[in-house]
């Protein structure tokens, strides 16, 4: 079975990893140079170089140019795992089998953007690992595979980043057999159970005080590494906030975004409901005790 891989984020590259330690033919990979918009963003030709297998700088996956060369690969499917672009129904036609795609959330729920983000932004307490086969929908395909992942109270962007890496390895062994041998089962995705999560803007990682605790904590989990960080304003300064603690409740009578206490872990600040401890600003961030943020 002859493979032509597209990806160009730290999920493709731990995906690709995967492929390359089962012995499957990949016989092309598709990746970007950079990214303006995917703060996990990697180029894979470094892994691609590594075992020999040819690569292609596809900033445009659908153009004329990028079509011709996949078809010159004669892949019999094409996996699109980390790929932030449509694929266009012409390239979705080049492979025999098809295109599998990926997405971090329980089809057909939450599809869409930001996935891994949203569900912690969220406070949710599940998500999921899902293999699909594409179409010209966002999301929309039959489904290959698809595993539950817990999300606990402990879990951050980069905790729960490794879940599902570590599920879709799993995935990826059973499948490929499935695949390679035609017998893949697959579910049809049930519209009536369907949402779709919209692109989050700048502004939706901005702390406001004025949220509860919880609601400031679950942000800031959803924004660590590999992403971009919550970010708040003090006197024209922007400092990150990596790491929280909830504080739980104080006085009423205290405004949001008053610092009101320091505790050993960081200065303590009142929000909307309760209060949070912030463990880890960059760049370092002392208050004084009665500031205001």
């Amino acid at each position: 079975m002859r493979i032509v891989y597209i990806g160009s984020v730290r999920f493709s590259l731990a995906a690709l990893q995967k492929l390359v330690s089962l012995r499957v033919n990949i016989v092309g990979i598709c990746t970007l140079k950079s990214s303006s918009f995917n703060s996990d963003h990697v180029d894979l030709t470094s892994l691609g170089t590594t075992c020999g297998i040819p690569c292609y700088y596809a900033d445009d996956i659908n153009s004329h140019e990028s079509l011709m060369w996949i078809r010159s690969k004669a892949p019999d499917v094409i996996f699109c795992f980390g790929w932030s672009r449509l694929l266009k129904n012409e390239l979705l036609g080049v492979a025999p089998l098809g295109v599998v795609g990926f997405h971090p959330a329980p089809l057909p729920a939450n599809r869409g953007r930001h996935p891994i983000i949203w569900a912690l932004a969220l406070g949710l307490r599940k998500t999921a690992s899902t293999f699909f086969f594409m179409n010209e929908g966002a999301d929309t395909g039959e489904i290959i595979s698809q595993r539950d992942i817990l999300i606990s109270d402990d879990d951050n962007a980069s905790t729960l980043y490794e879940k599902i890496i570590n599920a879709a390895h799993l995935q990826i062994a059973e499948f490929i057999p499935e695949l390679e041998g035609g017998m893949v089962k697959t579910t049809k995705q049930n519209e009536c159970l369907s949402n779709v999560w919209r692109k989050r803007s700048e502004r939706d990682g901005v702390i406001d005080w004025r949220m509860s605790a919880k609601c400031i904590h679950n942000l800031v989990r959803a924004l660590s590494s590999p992403y971009n960080g919550a970010d708040f304003v003090v006197n024209g300064r922007v400092f990150k906030l990596w790491e929280s603690m909830l504080a739980g409740r104080v006085s009423d009578n205290i405004e949001p975004g008053k610092v009101f206490a320091y505790s050993d872990f960081g200065p303590l600040v009142k929000c909307g409901e309760d209060a949070i401890c912030l463990t880890k600003c960059e760049p370092l961030f002392e208050p004084n005790v009665g500031d205001y943020l």
